[in-house]
């Protein structure tokens, strides 16, 4: 009688240990199908902003205008257009002797596009009106000035400068 006993407890706890991994494995398969629909679903949704290529700004299907620029150094209109919102796209043009860029952008961008140009060319001619820092250290290396330099002697070290 105690064998009996002691049979059917084993057969209950393997039975039992079974259940658990079946339902284990049918919970981790719902999981993962879970999660690829919500990534297919999420993929579907998302839109780019921000700098795109032109054929993710023609496909969102909201009208695209351009405006031509000649500025050689045009990736620093990103950090602008990037505070204003924009979406736009950049496509350099090599037909003619000096490349131009294209910069497409939403019709409904029109306001943010040109309030961010205007910081951009203003943060440009900012700039010009800097002095460069490299003419002053090469005027100031120049031999005139490095005569009126006086000879500093350390008490330490012994040394000329």
């Amino acid at each position: 009688m105690q064998e009996e006993v002691e049979n059917r407890a084993v057969t209950l706890i393997i039975s039992g240990v079974k259940l658990t991994a079946r339902e284990l494995k049918a919970a981790i398969e719902k999981y993962l199908a879970n999660r690829k629909a919500q990534k297919q679903q999420g993929k579907a949704s998302v839109k780019p902003t921000g700098k795109q290529t032109v054929k993710q700004l023609v496909g969102q299907n909201q009208g695209v205008s351009n405006i031509e620029v000649t500025e050689s150094n045009i990736k620093g209109f990103d950090r602008v257009a990037r505070k204003y919102g924009v979406d736009y796209a950049i496509k350099k043009d090599k037909t003619g002797e000096i490349p131009k860029y294209l910069v497409f952008f939403k019709a409904r961008d029109a306001d943010a596009l040109t309030a961010a140009f205007a910081e951009y060319t203003g943060k440009k001619e900012k700039n010009k009106e800097r002095p460069s820092v490299i003419k002053m250290l090469r005027s100031l290396r120049a031999p005139e000035i490095a005569k009126d330099v006086t000879k500093v002697r350390h008490k330490d070290k012994g040394l000329e400068i």
